[in-house]
């Protein structure tokens, strides 16, 4: 499967009721967002489990990153509730779950080989500072590397964020919204820009809440046979 798949073009998602699609798993299902390859794949998603619902245990090779966006996520690591951000690196496995029922964004494949490094998070508890050259942008960092940096940014209602992706940058609108090139993104839509793109995104009335993760998309890694 290809979707989205152009990294060198914009791509923006707006869920929607339809878009879901059942997993091989019962009571599992993925909203896609961009996807390179079958079910071992290069992956951007949303999931959501029903309650009570599992996926069967697997191993990540190419590393998962995921956030939990509402309800509570489950594995043998314990539970993950809504604002968990998470990191397992390549060669990690589990088997996730949800009895309560959750929905995480998740990625797969996109870690650098060499970055090993397990983390969690919880994002409401980082602090935030003024980002000095971005007027009415708070910023609580989460990950920091040479080729790629995560964040959570709130944006005050009306701040115009310059939106400068050298490398490339994703955006998923965690509460609030903003709009971007004329197109309005509201809670859990999903913004793709390409490396080297230039642009200005302004926060709503209420102002905006999003993850944002830059530098990835300069060099793209697929999983075997994708």
């Amino acid at each position: 499967m290809r979707l989205n798949a152009d990294f060198a073009c914009r791509a923006a998602v707006h869920p929607a009721p339809e878009a879901w699609v059942a997993s091989p798993m019962a009571g599992v299902e993925r909203l896609m967002l961009d996807r390179v390859g079958g079910e071992v794949a290069r992956a951007t998603s949303l999931v959501r489990y029903a309650p009570g619902s599992a996926f069967s245990g697997h191993r990540h090779d190419g590393g998962e990153e995921f956030l939990v966006l509402d309800g509570v996520f489950q594995d043998e690591t314990g539970d993950h509730p809504a604002g968990t951000y998470v990191r397992n690196p390549p060669g990690t496995s589990h088997v996730p779950a949800s009895a309560p029922g959750c929905t995480i964004f998740v990625k797969l494949w996109q870690f650098d080989p060499e970055d090993l490094t397990p983390l969690r998070a919880d994002i409401a508890a980082l602090p935030r500072a003024a980002d000095p050259l971005r007027p009415g942008v708070l910023v609580a960092p989460l990950l920091a590397r040479q080729d790629e940096t995560v964040r959570i940014e709130d944006w005050v209602p009306g701040a115009r964020v310059p939106l400068l992706a050298p490398r490339g940058l994703e955006l998923l609108v965690l509460a609030g919204g903003f709009t971007e090139g004329g197109e309005a993104f509201g809670r859990h839509a999903w913004l793709r820009l390409p490396p080297g793109h230039r642009g200005v995104a302004v926060a709503g009335p209420q102002g905006a809440t999003v993850w944002a993760k830059a530098g990835h998309l300069a060099q793209i890694r697929l999983p075997p046979g994708a």
